[in-house]
Protein backbone atom coordinates (compact mmCIF):
# COMPACT_ATOMS: atom_id res chain seq x y z
CA UNK A 1 0.00 0.00 0.00
CA UNK A 2 1.26 3.23 -1.07
CA UNK A 3 2.18 6.08 1.88
CA UNK A 4 2.03 9.54 2.11
CA UNK A 5 5.81 9.37 2.04
CA UNK A 6 4.79 7.80 -1.71
CA UNK A 7 3.07 11.20 -2.33
CA UNK A 8 4.51 14.65 -4.09
CA UNK A 9 5.96 16.36 -1.83
CA UNK A 10 3.63 19.38 -2.89
CA UNK A 11 0.79 17.30 -1.70
CA UNK A 12 1.87 15.78 1.99
CA UNK A 13 0.76 17.63 4.46
CA UNK A 14 3.61 18.52 6.64
CA UNK A 15 5.29 19.85 3.16
CA UNK A 16 2.05 21.79 2.29
CA UNK A 17 1.65 23.28 5.50
CA UNK A 18 5.84 24.80 5.46
CA UNK A 19 5.07 26.01 2.06
CA UNK A 20 1.95 27.52 2.06
CA UNK A 21 1.11 27.90 5.93
CA UNK A 22 -1.40 26.17 8.41
CA UNK A 23 -4.49 27.76 6.75
CA UNK A 24 -3.88 26.44 3.22
CA UNK A 25 -4.36 22.79 4.94
CA UNK A 26 -7.97 20.92 4.87
CA UNK A 27 -8.86 19.59 8.66
CA UNK A 28 -8.29 16.27 7.26
CA UNK A 29 -4.82 17.36 6.67
CA UNK A 30 -4.20 19.30 9.97
CA UNK A 31 -5.41 16.34 12.08
CA UNK A 32 -3.06 14.15 10.11
CA UNK A 33 -0.18 15.91 11.09
CA UNK A 34 -1.18 15.90 14.91
CA UNK A 35 -1.78 12.26 14.63
CA UNK A 36 1.36 11.35 12.77
CA UNK A 37 1.18 8.22 11.64
CA UNK A 38 -1.86 5.94 10.10
CA UNK A 39 -2.96 2.38 11.05
CA UNK A 40 -3.03 -0.62 9.04
CA UNK A 41 -4.16 0.19 5.63
CA UNK A 42 -4.66 3.42 6.12
CA UNK A 43 -2.63 6.72 5.91
CA UNK A 44 -2.91 9.26 8.33
CA UNK A 45 -4.70 11.10 6.04
CA UNK A 46 -7.14 8.27 5.53
CA UNK A 47 -7.32 7.66 9.33
CA UNK A 48 -8.07 11.68 9.73
CA UNK A 49 -11.13 11.69 7.13
CA UNK A 50 -12.49 8.53 9.04
CA UNK A 51 -12.47 10.11 12.28
CA UNK A 52 -13.64 13.46 11.52
CA UNK A 53 -16.53 11.39 9.71
CA UNK A 54 -17.33 9.12 13.02
CA UNK A 55 -16.72 12.40 15.17
CA UNK A 56 -18.63 14.37 12.79
CA UNK A 57 -16.53 17.26 12.79
CA UNK A 58 -13.25 18.65 13.90
CA UNK A 59 -14.93 20.42 16.69
CA UNK A 60 -16.72 17.39 18.30
CA UNK A 61 -13.28 15.51 18.13
CA UNK A 62 -11.61 18.44 20.26
CA UNK A 63 -14.04 18.47 22.16
CA UNK A 64 -14.90 14.80 22.78
CA UNK A 65 -13.87 13.25 26.62
CA UNK A 66 -10.98 10.97 27.42
CA UNK A 67 -13.39 7.89 26.83
CA UNK A 68 -15.07 8.54 23.90
CA UNK A 69 -12.20 10.22 22.33
CA UNK A 70 -10.09 6.69 23.21
CA UNK A 71 -13.00 4.39 22.17
CA UNK A 72 -11.72 5.24 18.23
CA UNK A 73 -9.53 3.55 16.16
CA UNK A 74 -6.13 5.18 15.96
CA UNK A 75 -6.53 7.80 19.20
CA UNK A 76 -5.96 6.51 23.21
CA UNK A 77 -4.91 8.52 25.84
CA UNK A 78 -1.41 9.54 25.19
CA UNK A 79 -2.81 11.16 21.77
CA UNK A 80 -6.15 12.52 24.22
CA UNK A 81 -3.34 14.09 26.64
CA UNK A 82 -1.61 15.29 23.60
CA UNK A 83 -4.07 16.99 22.18
CA UNK A 84 -5.07 18.66 25.56
CA UNK A 85 -1.92 20.33 26.11
CA UNK A 86 -1.69 21.72 22.46
CA UNK A 87 -5.41 23.02 23.35
CA UNK A 88 -4.28 24.38 26.35
CA UNK A 89 -1.14 26.16 24.68
CA UNK A 90 -3.54 28.06 22.26
CA UNK A 91 -5.80 29.44 25.26
CA UNK A 92 -2.38 30.54 27.37
CA UNK A 93 -1.23 31.78 23.94
CA UNK A 94 -4.42 33.84 23.44
CA UNK A 95 -4.21 35.03 27.30
CA UNK A 96 -0.55 36.37 26.87
CA UNK A 97 -1.78 38.41 23.65
CA UNK A 98 -4.71 39.77 25.83
CA UNK A 99 -2.50 41.03 28.92
CA UNK A 100 0.43 42.89 26.65
CA UNK A 101 -1.87 45.57 26.17
CA UNK A 102 -5.02 47.90 26.49
CA UNK A 103 -7.86 45.41 26.20
CA UNK A 104 -9.89 48.09 24.57
CA UNK A 105 -7.73 48.60 21.98
CA UNK A 106 -7.63 44.83 21.33
CA UNK A 107 -11.46 43.69 20.93
CA UNK A 108 -10.76 40.78 18.62
CA UNK A 109 -8.20 39.62 20.91
CA UNK A 110 -10.84 39.54 23.30
CA UNK A 111 -13.08 37.80 21.20
CA UNK A 112 -11.16 35.38 20.43
CA UNK A 113 -10.04 34.86 24.40
CA UNK A 114 -13.28 34.86 25.39
CA UNK A 115 -14.43 32.13 23.08
CA UNK A 116 -11.53 29.85 23.63
CA UNK A 117 -12.72 29.57 27.57
CA UNK A 118 -16.03 29.95 27.76
CA UNK A 119 -18.21 28.38 24.36
CA UNK A 120 -17.15 24.95 24.72
CA UNK A 121 -19.01 24.41 28.35
CA UNK A 122 -22.08 22.60 28.37
CA UNK A 123 -23.22 24.77 31.53
CA UNK A 124 -23.59 28.66 31.55
CA UNK A 125 -20.45 30.40 33.32
CA UNK A 126 -19.97 33.62 34.49
CA UNK A 127 -16.73 35.33 34.62
CA UNK A 128 -14.86 38.98 34.86
CA UNK A 129 -11.66 40.66 32.94
CA UNK A 130 -10.24 42.72 36.07
CA UNK A 131 -9.07 45.75 34.59
CA UNK A 132 -6.33 48.66 36.11
CA UNK A 133 -6.91 51.90 35.42
CA UNK A 134 -5.08 51.98 32.01
CA UNK A 135 -7.30 48.69 31.10
CA UNK A 136 -4.53 46.13 31.17
CA UNK A 137 -5.75 43.11 32.24
CA UNK A 138 -4.65 42.29 35.92
CA UNK A 139 -5.93 38.73 35.95
CA UNK A 140 -9.50 36.49 34.93
CA UNK A 141 -11.88 34.86 37.18
CA UNK A 142 -14.96 32.13 36.05
CA UNK A 143 -17.30 33.51 38.95
CA UNK A 144 -20.30 31.46 38.82
CA UNK A 145 -21.30 28.27 37.43
CA UNK A 146 -24.88 27.65 36.33
CA UNK A 147 -27.04 24.83 35.43
CA UNK A 148 -27.33 23.99 31.31
CA UNK A 149 -29.38 27.52 31.45
CA UNK A 150 -28.90 29.50 33.55
CA UNK A 151 -25.98 30.86 36.25
CA UNK A 152 -27.12 33.10 39.74
CA UNK A 153 -25.47 35.78 39.57
CA UNK A 154 -25.21 38.32 42.67
CA UNK A 155 -23.53 41.80 42.47
CA UNK A 156 -22.34 42.09 45.59
CA UNK A 157 -19.73 39.26 44.99
CA UNK A 158 -18.57 41.01 41.53
CA UNK A 159 -17.91 44.01 43.64
CA UNK A 160 -16.13 42.30 46.13
CA UNK A 161 -13.85 40.75 43.84
CA UNK A 162 -13.25 44.18 42.16
CA UNK A 163 -12.38 45.90 45.38
CA UNK A 164 -9.95 42.51 46.51
CA UNK A 165 -7.88 42.46 43.31
CA UNK A 166 -7.96 46.85 43.02
CA UNK A 167 -9.64 46.65 39.50
CA UNK A 168 -10.79 50.04 38.24
CA UNK A 169 -12.64 48.44 34.95
CA UNK A 170 -14.37 45.26 34.62
CA UNK A 171 -15.22 43.63 31.78
CA UNK A 172 -17.69 40.18 32.35
CA UNK A 173 -18.93 38.11 29.96
CA UNK A 174 -21.11 34.48 29.81
CA UNK A 175 -21.77 32.12 27.72
CA UNK A 176 -25.00 30.68 26.32
CA UNK A 177 -24.91 26.99 26.27
CA UNK A 178 -27.74 26.88 23.29
CA UNK A 179 -25.22 28.66 21.47
CA UNK A 180 -27.36 31.57 20.77
CA UNK A 181 -25.43 34.70 21.72
CA UNK A 182 -28.57 37.05 21.73
CA UNK A 183 -28.56 38.59 24.91
CA UNK A 184 -31.82 38.02 26.58
CA UNK A 185 -33.85 40.11 28.70
CA UNK A 186 -32.19 38.74 32.28
CA UNK A 187 -28.83 39.29 30.59
CA UNK A 188 -29.83 43.19 30.02
CA UNK A 189 -31.20 43.57 33.45
CA UNK A 190 -28.16 42.18 35.19
CA UNK A 191 -25.72 44.18 33.22
CA UNK A 192 -27.71 47.67 34.51
CA UNK A 193 -27.29 46.43 38.43
CA UNK A 194 -23.85 45.38 37.59
CA UNK A 195 -23.20 48.68 36.28
CA UNK A 196 -25.27 50.55 39.23
CA UNK A 197 -23.23 48.14 41.75
CA UNK A 198 -19.78 48.96 40.33
CA UNK A 199 -20.62 52.44 40.33
CA UNK A 200 -21.18 52.80 44.18
CA UNK A 201 -17.41 51.59 44.66
CA UNK A 202 -15.94 54.11 41.35
CA UNK A 203 -15.43 50.86 39.09
CA UNK A 204 -16.49 51.15 35.36
CA UNK A 205 -18.17 48.30 33.80
CA UNK A 206 -16.90 48.49 30.57
CA UNK A 207 -18.69 45.84 28.54
CA UNK A 208 -21.01 42.58 29.18
CA UNK A 209 -20.06 40.10 26.22
CA UNK A 210 -22.01 36.97 25.52
CA UNK A 211 -20.45 33.83 24.16
CA UNK A 212 -22.35 31.63 21.68
CA UNK A 213 -21.45 28.98 19.55
CA UNK A 214 -18.20 30.58 17.39
CA UNK A 215 -19.91 34.33 17.87
CA UNK A 216 -19.13 36.71 20.45
CA UNK A 217 -22.06 39.67 21.38
CA UNK A 218 -20.85 43.01 22.75
CA UNK A 219 -23.20 45.12 25.02
CA UNK A 220 -21.49 48.47 24.17
CA UNK A 221 -21.35 48.02 20.95
CA UNK A 222 -25.13 47.03 20.96
CA UNK A 223 -25.51 50.64 22.67
CA UNK A 224 -27.50 48.03 25.81
CA UNK A 225 -24.75 48.89 28.08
Amino acid sequence: MATIRDWPLAERPREKLLARGPQSLSDAELLAIFLRTGVRDLTAVDLARRLLAEFGGLRQLLEADLAAFSAHKGLGPAKYAQLQAVLEMGRRHLWERLQRGDVISSPDDTRRFLLARLQDYPYEVFACLLLDNRHRVIGFEEVFRGTIDAASVYPREIVKLALLRNAAALIVAHNHPSGVAEPSAADQQLTRRLKEALALVDVRLLDHFVVGDGEVVSFAERGLL
